[in-house]
């Protein structure tokens, strides 16, 4: 396995979400062993507790912090923020990272968004519009992750929701599309409003996580390996592990050479393993309207606003 050097992170304060395991849990375990203090910003307090205790075994002066967020329930996210807010530490990190992937049947969020939708990007877009002032103050980098899935994703405002017909993967699909649109976009407005935040975006390419086995189940159990997993499982340099599944997105935060608008994926075949590089943008993506239009309809579904 081939890895990077992260800058000495101390004095940094970083935000993860589903920091309790896979690929946010990489991130948090890099993060806090160049000098970072983590929150780690779980849905579950047990397993939060749980991937505390596992990091400061092995790093015993990691500094890690936890707090519950629930990124299916807007009244979750908005509690959550007002925390931090109040507190009123200056945020210099934001890893917008949790995620559900491809439920067989369509599940709906607290407030009523299709689940992937809703909590892979809906919940992390009002979260970030919360914790603006935090990110302001820190001259934050926020970046969020997206997923090769969207490639086959498109943003179809007459049915965001998929009430007319629910296809598991192309609902995953337009949420990681909507959250690279986001992380372009907001970008964009930084730069127009002075906000001081460098926004990118990365995806970790095929990398074994929980994801995979757990997001039918909604994270209740696990499940049989795909056949399709279980195929490419065998095939040299197809699927690789969190610990370098993780190195684009910590690219992304912390090499000088990131920059705000970015994306980063895997060097390697399709974009599927390898050391962090420049990933392929789908067109949809760079599409300015539809960024503009797509910010505007989840301000108004989330009652979010990021103050111009």
């Amino acid at each position: 396995m081939k890895t990077m050097d992260i800058p000495n992170q101390r004095g940094i304060l970083a935000v993860v979400t589903g920091a309790n395991s896979g690929i946010g849990l990489g991130i948090t375990r890099r993060l806090a062993a160049a000098g970072a203090e983590v929150i780690l910003a779980v849905r579950n307090q047990q397993k939060g507790e749980q991937a505390i205790r596992q990091l400061q075994s092995e790093l015993p002066t990691a500094k890690l912090g936890l707090e519950l967020i629930d990124l299916a329930s807007l009244d979750s996210v908005r509690a959550f923020s007002a925390r931090l807010n109040a507190a009123g530490r200056p945020i210099h990190m934001l890893i917008n990272n949790a995620g559900i992937m491809a439920p067989p049947t369509r599940h709906t969020t607290a407030d009523g968004f299709e689940l992937q939708f809703g909590a892979n990007y809906l919940g992390h877009f009002a979260m970030t519009a919360g914790l603006l002032p935090l990110l302001r103050a820190g001259t934050a980098r926020v970046v969020t992750l997206s997923s090769l899935v969207n490639r086959i994703g498109h943003i179809n405002f007459d049915d965001l929701q998929w009430e007319k017909r629910y296809s598991p993967g192309r609902a995953y699909g337009q949420s990681k599309l909507a959250d690279l649109l986001f992380a372009i976009e907001l970008n964009r407005r930084s730069q127009a409003h002075s906000w001081g935040i460098r926004s990118n975006a990365a995806h970790p390419g095929a990398t074994h996580t929980n994801l995979q086995t757990t997001g039918p189940t909604l994270g209740t159990a696990r499940t049989t390996a795909s056949p399709f997993m279980r195929l490419t499982t065998i095939i040299p340099g197809f699927w690789q592990e969190v610990e370098q599944g993780c190195l684009p997105a910590l690219f992304a935060a912390t090499s000088p050479a990131a920059v705000g608008g970015g994306y980063y994926g895997p060097d390697g075949f399709a974009e599927l393993s390898g050391m962090p590089k420049p990933a392929r943008i789908p067109r949809e993506a760079l599409d300015a309207q539809v960024a503009r239009r797509l910010w505007q309809v989840s301000e108004q579904l989330t009652g979010s606003q990021f103050a111009a």
